[in-house]
């Protein structure tokens, strides 16, 4: 991480508001990744506003060992304002002090992308920084707003289906002021239409066709080279380190939480065929990893099963090369759906073994026809399409699948995301002294 120098002698910003590293999230990589691309597009100011540490684990989120965050380039700097007020101030010390840092941002005159990954509440700090700095003076700001499956799922259709008309309307009316709106998936636009549009027939707005309308897809960006880029060697010394051997485990890596689908999994492998010829390995963090150790206990599988909660960015990429396959049997629930995929996307370009998921939400937009589908919460059918691919397939027939998964993958590369997005905003993004 890097300070930039004065104002005055920069010419082009970016700012990304995210819920940054070292939160276990797809955005999060995602953000890193357009700002590693910025670098090299004629930003030469990029900067990551994200949340101090102790809310990020305050709020009870998955986090990697900091120890084990991948450094930003020189010309990236992340940026985590302070809380602003005390105590009296209950949940909105975090957010005025990150709305303050960005009205300082905005307001200094020099021409500004700024980019929130999540409506709630990244967008409403931009949109609300905007305001005031536009108030102070010439702010030229272009503002992309980046709506998630959880933005709809956890806010806009939960406030819909409790009656909270006026928490939904605040939400939309943000997004849509945004200079430019982007969802990660073709998915996640239908989901909001849908959403905005059982507003629409409650309360008569219009919401609905102005989505329909401003909304661009924007898939979200993987830094591909980091998987493109292993070498045997890599592989063999992180698997020499983690006990394993390649192609000798199953693996999931994600959040471990229930709408990932990690108990059907347990389910599944426990007296599969491939539990006598291969580990299960459950990586990532999550709200439901005393449940998962439980069942796996409850299984008789603890000496079959590995759960590390440890993995740091540089081990992601190795884990994934040297799996027999790679399972994340994710399942549509009230809170949350798969509205893209990031971590099938990282498998399909890492290779190792077949892909095995379910086609929700988004994910058929990120695997295409590359990825063995199993129905959600079926442990049966997934069990039988793990002992086929573990026990059946040919060397054949496995690298087939990897080559054409990783052909699909690359369009998703984070250069092709990054210049497709900034094609819809560049007129705006840069504009004339």
């Amino acid at each position: 991480m890097t300070t930039t120098d004065s104002p005055s002698a920069r010419t082009r910003r970016l700012v990304l508001v995210v819920r940054a590293d070292p939160v276990i999230c797809g955005h999060s990589g995602e953000a890193r990744c357009l700002a590693e691309v910025a670098l090299t597009r004629g930003f030469d100011d990029v900067r990551i506003v994200t949340w101090p540490l102790d809310a990020l684990a305050a709020a009870g989120l998955p986090l990697k060992p900091l120890d084990g965050v991948l450094p930003y380039s020189p010309g990236i700097t992340v940026e985590r304002p302070a809380p602003v007020g005390d105590y009296r101030v209950p949940d909105g010390r975090y957010l005025s002090g990150l709305i303050g840092r960005l009205i300082e941002l905005f307001s200094d005159g020099v021409p500004t992308v700024a980019m929130s990954l999540y409506l709630s509440p990244h967008a409403i700090a931009v949109h609300e920084a905007v305001q005031v700095a536009r108030q102070l003076g010439p702010a030229r700001v272009t503002t992309i707003a980046e709506a998630v499956g959880s933005d709809i799922t956890n806010v806009v259709r939960e406030c819909v289906n409790t009656g909270r008309f006026g928490a939904a309307a605040h939400i939309l009316s943000v997004y849509l002021a945004a200079d430019h709106c982007v969802a990660v998936s073709q998915y996640t636009k239908d989901l909001i239409v849908a959403s905005a549009a059982t507003l629409d027939a409650m309360h008569g707005t219009t919401f609905a066709q102005r989505c329909r309308d401003r909304i661009a897809i924007s898939y979200p960006a993987v830094d591909s080279w980091s998987y493109l880029s292993l070498d045997d060697s890599a592989v063999t010394e992180t698997l020499t380190r983690r006990g394993l051997t390649r192609d000798g485990y199953i693996l999931f890596l994600s959040r471990i939480a229930s709408a990932k689908g990690v108990d059907d999994l347990i389910d599944a492998y426990a007296g599969s065929r491939s539990a006598s010829r291969v580990q299960l390995v459950l990586a990532g963090r999550g709200p439901q990893e005393a449940e998962v150790l439980a069942r796996v206990t409850a299984a008789g599988l603890t000496d079959r099963v590995r759960i590390f909660t440890d993995v740091d960015d540089s081990e992601k990429p190795a884990l994934m090369a040297g799996s027999a396959a790679f399972v994340l049997p994710t399942r549509e629930q009230p809170e949350f759906v798969e509205t893209f995929g990031i971590a099938l996307v990282e498998k399909a370009l890492a290779g190792g073994g077949p892909i095995i998921t379910c086609p929700t939400g988004g994910v058929p937009e990120a695997v295409g026809d590359t990825a063995q589908l199993v129905p959600q919460r079926d442990p049966a059918t997934l069990r039988a399409v793990l002992d086929e691919v573990i026990c059946d397939w040919t060397p054949a027939q496995r690298l087939e699948a990897e080559q054409q998964a990783r052909a699909h993958a690359l369009q998703f590369d984070r250069a092709n995301v990054f210049d497709r997005l900034f094609a819809l905003t560049e007129p705006a993004a840069v504009p004339v002294a």
